[in-house]
């Protein structure tokens, strides 16, 4: 699909003055790496890799090796190097073949597909198709799953050969093979609805120790592994919240890989020896996305209230003086870079407009509670905090909630625990394409926010029937119009205070060769080798 392109909006009037120790206080926050709650103890790393050992530092606890609720950006190059999907998404944002060596749509419902011959878990035990089938089930019994909310529906299997099978679905799903290259298999007596603890799978590495509590993983290479073997012995995964440890970390050699850098530190890391930083453009949307569960009469219920306050909002300032250029202000409802992406509008900041517009709406003496995990998205405390501050100066009290890795956000998120009226929220694309990110972050429905996995609980009846229409079409031009249309459609509820579109920034040790980097923050952990 190719992006329409779309007349620009309207200039931004005059930007307003931006007291300097408000900006410099903002930056220092982001540049130490500093908490507005205190994160959870953990030490960092001590003692170099060895010759043979890769380490990598992440900056969110990897819970589970199982993806099914665990699907922070970075997870999915270690989820993948233990456990495989029949395709995954490569090079270009294309889909590549794994344990699936034909995946071809036979018709607008059905796809044909082929298990690879000789695949095998790390047991030696065969993958098959009953395996496949299993995952599918399982996958759609689990609530809250930001994977289950990509698929218009997830498809059914049938057996048709010990190796083939057909993915039937009810309407048609034209991108349903980069859809199931996040359906991780495993054996089929072995699976749950829940996220595994253990670590079986066919993947080039198996789990030699975990420690899912504290984040911390050893893996080795699968001796029974039917692909190419990798070229490293053992990785360990570490979780090392502070920022400012993993930089001083990866500097001294005990860290080889650092994830989700803000830039402050990767201007610290360019240009020393021994270290490189990787930069690529990002397709994850990051955005302070509105509570779309107030009931009516409430005054964020109101999108005339939720378009007033972004003209609070200085996206100019955030984007320079926070974020150090490291992002571009959104411009749409899903990032640009992604293929079906149209530009449909653009934040605008007029801190008058909104004291008028406010005023105007009755919605005077508004408090709002904006909550965020730490670690979401680079700088996140730095720019909560310059968003209370921009929300003050219309007269609007906000207060924060920071959550530590690993701990509940989930339940608010999904309105089963307290009241919230903003939340930090980072959604990326593990596909590469508008239609699913659209899919998963807009096409709620009354059903699916009986389970709560409407997202944030927006459910707009036309928005969803517009999406529907879109994404069962099987001609690519008539998709790519309807896809423009919807996207404005869903900017006219705005949904979002502020948006924005982060660079994917990754520092390494040059020892580490063969890191290729994807937009979508992963990389093929196989591939990666040691010189050195």
């Amino acid at each position: 699909m190719t992006p329409t392109p779309q007349s620009a909006p309207p200039d931004a009037p005059p930007r307003a003055a931006v007291d300097r120790r408000t900006l410099l206080r903002w930056g220092a926050v982001g540049g130490a790496g500093l908490a507005l709650a205190p994160l959870s103890a953990c030490a960092g790393p001590t003692g170099a890799p060895g010759p043979g050992t890769l380490t990598l530092g992440l900056n969110r606890s990897l819970v589970s090796l199982d993806n099914k609720l665990n699907q922070f950006d970075a997870a999915v190059t270690v989820q993948r190097a233990v456990r495989q999907a029949l395709t995954r998404i490569g090079p270009g944002m294309q889909p590549r073949l794994v344990l699936a060596d034909r995946f071809e749509m036979a018709e607008p419902t059905a796809w044909t597909v082929r298990l690879r011959e000789g695949v095998c878990y790390s047991d030696g035990s065969p993958v098959t198709v009953e395996d496949v089938a299993t995952a599918l089930k399982m996958y759609g019994k689990v609530n809250g799953s930001f994977l289950l909310g990509l698929f218009p529906e997830l498809p059914t299997v049938e057996k048709t050969g010990a190796r083939t099978f057909l993915l039937h679905t009810g309407k048609p799903v034209p991108v349903l093979d980069r859809l199931m290259a996040n359906i991780h298999i495993t054996p089929s007596a072995a699976n749950r609805p829940e996220e595994l603890r253990s670590g079986l799978g066919s993947g080039p590495y198996r789990v030699l120790r975990a420690n899912a509590g504290a984040g911390e993983y050893t893996l080795g290479r699968n001796p029974a592994y039917w692909g190419r073997r990798p070229r490293i012995e053992t990785v360990r995964v570490r979780f090392v919240p502070e920022e400012s440890s993993r930089v001083v970390a990866l500097r001294s050699g005990e860290l080889d890989v650092v994830d989700t850098l803000t830039p402050d530190s990767a201007e610290q890391l360019t240009g020393l020896p021994g270290v490189r930083v990787e930069q690529t453009a990002g397709v994850r949307m990051c955005q302070l996305f509105y509570n779309f569960r107030k009931p009516e009469g409430s005054p964020l219920a109101d999108p005339r209230v939720r378009k007033a306050l972004t003209y609070a909002i200085d996206g100019r300032a955030l984007v320079e003086d926070v974020l150090n250029g490291s992002a571009e202000e959104a411009g749409g409802v899903v990032p640009l870079a992604l293929e079906g992406a149209v530009r449909t509008g653009g934040y605008v900041y007029d801190p008058g407009r909104a004291r008028a517009l406010l005023r105007s709406l009755g919605a005077t003496d508004l408090r709002i509670r904006i909550i965020w995990e730490s670690g979401e998205f680079a700088a996140d405390a730095s720019v909560m905090e310059a968003v209370v501050d921009m929300l003050g100066s219309v007269g609007v009290r906000a207060s924060l909630r920071q959550f530590e890795p690993g701990g509940d956000i989930l339940t608010w998120r999904q309105g089963k625990a307290g009241d919230w009226d903003v939340i930090g929220n980072g959604y990326g694309s593990p596909t590469g394409q508008a239609l699913t990110t659209l899919q998963g972050m807009y096409g709620g429905t009354p059903a699916k926010e009986r389970t709560r996995d409407a997202f944030m609980g927006y459910v707009v009846p036309h928005v969803e029937k517009q999406l529907t229409a879109a994404s069962t079409q099987v001609d690519d031009a008539e998709r790519t119009r309807q896809l423009a249309a919807v996207q404005k459609a869903i900017w006219e509820t705005w949904p979002s205070l502020w948006a924005f579109a982060p660079k994917t920034l990754l520092a390494r040790r040059t020892r580490v060769r063969g890191l290729s980097l994807l937009p979508i923050n992963s990389y093929d952990l196989s591939a990666v080798r040691l010189e050195g």
